[in-house]
């Protein structure tokens, strides 16, 4: 009389709280994608920084939480972002640094006129 395809899930008990979204994984998310949109101008190092340390937290209270916290995908992508972020920023360090070498800029030497002391 019982089909074997239909398995039925185990009842939840009204007591348990619903999964909620882990607010540090989403605001991660959000300072990898500023990381990541101004690195290239460095700005994206401060973000890319405070973003790393937020995923690594919320990956820490993702796992305690027991299934009771999402964000998993969120935390990754975080993670993702920043370290572009990062990555863009010594790019742009790396082409000025390379920029400034090849014109001869020469930082913390004056010079005078010979006529003066």
């Amino acid at each position: 009389m019982g089909d074997a395809a239909f398995v039925s899930a185990p009842a939840r008990d009204p007591a348990d709280p619903e999964p909620v979204a882990d607010s540090k994984a989403t605001a991660a998310f959000g300072l990898g994608l500023l990381a990541a949109v101004t690195g290239l101008a460095v700005g994206g190092i401060v973000p890319a920084t405070i973003a790393l340390a937020l995923a690594r937290q919320a990956r820490e209270e993702l796992h305690t939480g027991e299934g009771w916290r999402t964000g998993a995908g969120r935390v990754l992508w975080a993670e993702r972002l920043a370290w572009l972020g990062l990555a863009l920023a010594a790019l742009a360090l790396l082409a000025l640094t390379v920029w400034l070498f090849l014109r001869g800029v020469r930082f913390g030497t004056h010079d005078f006129p010979p006529t003066i002391d």
